[in-house]
């Protein structure tokens, strides 16, 4: 009864309204680009209450209460329309509207994409990688909340997928295949990833089962585009970690993308344990530029400069571990420092070639060269104190350990390929040709000393351990010859097929391989599911940083790692909570017959080049996500997997691989503040389980100590003062530019101490401790991204 009462009054209080101000009618229909009327999208007068949905014919009435005011039109998954009326008196206005696709948020909570149907790949929403608080500030960020991808380390740009190791993984920028540095060893060396999220148009991921047109490797494919734009822009962005300029300039017959970016996160590394005189000092710059030659003909030019320094002169650190019951406390004192530098250079040229709407032929050919220098000479005295309660004595550990290295290395990477996709009637016939050379000229020497007794200040130096020592130059040319092709059909209106073929042979292992792949899949007449089911053969050739073992020596008789893949999915689209949902699911299994193990140093992969390993790995990943505040998207998800291997001929049978994280949880969640929804909340949270590492004392491969589980929350909070919901907005910001948004952000919300590696020291008893190497702690970071308005 007081429900109806209430509604009474509210129904009688705005008919009172509505007879004492003249109302403006706004009446019309909205249709997609093919003229097809659009359902249940929602019609919002800005400033004012009055809101409206479309039915099933995409009609709308609705009112407004002044003469000037703007119409604004949503629908997940297209873009969203502005549009500007103004009505000398009352009456009745008719106003229709057209509405665009927009990829990006239409893959992720829907399933009415034909395209993305035989693509078993996530299409990441670009404003979730825009807007996420990320202290690397790399778009692979946003890649560690994704379904099968291993979170454990805010700093570095590398991941791990299903199991599988960094160098596993692909990554392509407009179909030009992307690699990372070889002697990065730590992550707070790493600078800018080579991706710029500002001149991005479109990207998506996949976790497995991925199509024959991409390249040989075991786990995953990042496939980003930097495309036309609609318009020319402008952006800046700045912050306490760093700068970022853009632009967009198009023309009828061309169009240029520039961006440049300058990384510093000194106040980030200053968290750390080690204390000291941090100088990092990061820079990239891109540019795209197109031409069109003609109707048929267009050209391309890609080129990138990427620069990263570091130094450390450290000073002292001081870290607490141990158990309740012991505790253990690691004071040091350095002399010393490291100076990091790795400067990478290239460009890529594209000429694109379309005889036919249905034909599309491109060339492309790339040359890139990557100079990486390490220079550490390091030496720390430590003091080692062990507690074991009050019931016995403190004991105290004197000793020192020395880490020197004089590492460079130049690597060249120069490419050619062809490739060709034609559609016919029930078909897209896809097939390319690939050649590669890969030159690296390795000049290593570097050595670790560690000292539990005096014996270094004694000049005694036959009596330290000795944990690493290598002194060896590399020159390898390889090259590799790649052949695929592939055909997706239409087997019926509600099922495609695609089969594809692999070929390949390199220098190095001389073995001509093949790798099938098929996908399957079904959507069922209702178009809210798909079901996919993927098998294929994935064959990573040997390149030069898995031949070389941890003395620096290259085992030339290296063969290409395989595994045997096979993943069944579902992707179901649904309404709830007032919103469309999308749930994706996917179950995998991976026998690998040949691989090469490895063991993990923070972001250093150490292959033991001369061993051979059989493995397998299993698991499941479960996602949910859709706007659960409107135009915001926000999703969870959780994966569950086990990743083993045997060693041949070790006697020990299966053990963990270094990347066997059990469980992994994330969720991006986005909110507007209750009565200011002009701010923003956006939050992060990641979880993943303890990975398995061996001692470095050992002289094969362990899996008997852990890494404690990942764990982190970072938040941010930002404002754009041109928002819709800014009811007063400045004459000023509007004239000049179209988006103003400042941002605050605290990284590890909770402070939480993550471990990302391990020291090894010893005490005068010659027992081994495992002193932790923590990650970045709490830190505020205050940023503002400008978009200046857009011109025709």
């Amino acid at each position: 009864m007081l429900r109806t009462c209430l509604l009474v009054f509210v129904v009688l209080l705005g008919f009172g309204k509505a007879v004492a101000q003249p109302l403006i009618k706004i009446s019309g229909l909205v249709t997609d680009e093919l003229g097809k009327s659009l359902q249940q999208v929602t019609v919002t007068v800005i400033g004012q209450s009055q809101s409206t949905i479309t039915d099933e014919q995409g009609a709308y009435n609705i009112y407004s209460k002044s003469k000037i005011f703007t119409l604004k039109y949503t629908l997940l998954g297209y873009n969203t329309i502005l549009v500007s009326i103004k009505q000398d008196k009352a009456g009745r206005v008719t106003q229709h509207v057209v509405m665009r696709i927009n990829p990006n948020e239409l893959e992720q909570v829907t399933i009415t994409n034909k395209q993305n149907q035989l693509s078993n790949s996530t299409l990441i929403n670009l404003t979730d990688a825009a807007a996420m608080p990320s202290v690397s500030g790399n778009f692979e960020a946003v890649l560690k909340t994704l379904p099968g991808v291993s979170p454990n380390n805010e700093l570095s740009a590398q991941y791990s997928v299903r199991g599988g190791s960094f160098d596993e993984n692909l990554v392509y920028v407009n179909d030009v295949e992307i690699s990372r540095p070889v002697l990065v060893r730590n992550a707070q060396q790493e600078g800018l990833s080579f991706i710029n999220t500002d001149l991005l148009s479109s990207a998506k991921f996949s976790a497995g089962g991925f199509e024959a047109r991409y390249g040989d490797k075991l786990s995953s494919v990042l496939d980003v585009k930097y495309d036309r734009p609609d318009s020319s822009s402008a952006a800046v962005s700045a912050g306490l970690l760093g700068l970022a300029f853009s632009s967009k300039i198009v023309s009828p017959n061309s169009y240029l993308l520039t961006g440049i970016r300058y990384k510093n996160n000194t106040g980030i590394l200053n968290s750390q344990d080690n204390k000291g005189v941090y100088t990092p000092s990061f820079t990239d710059v891109q540019l795209l530029y197109n031409y069109n030659l003609s109707s048929r003909f267009s050209l391309s030019l890609l080129g990138n400069y990427n620069s990263g320094r570091f130094k450390l002169i450290p000073e002292s650190r001081e870290t607490e571990f141990g158990t309740a019951d012991t505790k253990l406390r690691l004071n040091v004192d350095y002399e010393g420092e490291e100076k990091d530098n790795y400067q990478s250079a290239g460009a890529a040229i594209t000429l694109k070639f379309t005889p036919r709407p249905d034909y599309v032929i491109k060339w492309i050919s790339s040359y890139f060269k990557t100079d990486e220098k390490e220079h550490i000479d390091i030496a720390g005295w430590y003091l080692f104190d062990k507690d074991d309660g009050p019931s016995t004595s403190k004991e105290s550990s004197i000793g020192g350990y020395i880490n020197y290295a004089m590492n460079k290395l130049t690597s060249q990477n120069f490419s050619t390929e062809l490739k060709a996709d034609q559609t016919f009637k029930n078909h897209t016939f896809s097939w390319g040709l690939r050649f590669e050379n890969k030159d690296y000229n390795d000049d290593l020497n570097e050595y670790s000393l560690i000292d539990s007794a005096g014996y270094i200040a004694n000049q005694q130096v036959h009596n330290f351990y000795q944990n690493n020592s290598v002194v060896v130059k590399n020159k390898l040319t390889i090259q590799y010859y790649t052949a695929y092709m592939q055909d997706s059909y239409r087997l019926s209106a509600n099922t495609d097929l695609q089969l594809g073929l692999r070929a390949g042979y390199n220098s190095l292992s001389t073995q001509f391989l093949l790798s099938p792949r098929l996908l399957l899949a079904y959507r069922p007449v209702n178009n809210r599911k798909i079901f996919r089911f993927s098998a294929g053969v994935y064959q990573q050739a040997p390149d030069y940083r898995s031949i070389r073992d941890f003395n620096g020596m290259l085992n030339l008789h290296q063969k290409a790692q395989r595994s045997y893949n096979t993943s069944a999915g579902l992707d179901y689209a649904f309404d709830a909570l007032g919103t469309r949902l999308k749930f994706s699911s996917e179950l995998y299994f991976k026998y690998l017959d040949r691989l090469v193990p490895y063991m993990m140093d923070n972001v250093r992969v150490k292959y033991l080049a001369g061993e051979v390993a059989t493995g397998y790995t299993y698991g499941a990943d479960f996602n949910i996500g859709g706007e659960f505040v409107k135009d915001l998207l926000s999703y969870f998800r959780i994966s569950f997997m086990k990743s083993a291997q045997d060693l041949k001929n070790d006697g020990l049978g299966y053990l963990k691989r270094p990347a066997d994280q059990r469980v992994n949880f994330s969720a991006y969640f986005q909110d507007r503040l209750l009565n200011s929804p002009a701010y923003k909340v956006h939050l992060t949270l990641l979880y993943g389980a303890k990975l398995p590492v061996g001692s470095p004392l050992l002289q094969r491969y362990s899996d008997d100590f852990h890494i404690p589980a990942y764990k982190r929350v970072d938040i941010g909070f930002s404002k754009d003062f041109l928002d819709d919901f800014n009811v007063k907005k400045s004459g000023f910001l509007e004239k000049y530019f179209s988006s103003f948004t400042a941002s605050v952000e605290v990284f590890n919300l909770l402070n939480i101490n993550n471990t990302v590696s391990y020291l090894w020291l010893k005490d005068l008893d010659n027992v081994q401790y495992a002193v932790p190497n923590y990650l970045t702690g709490r830190r505020l970071n205050v940023k503002l991204v400008i978009k200046f308005k857009k011109s025709k």
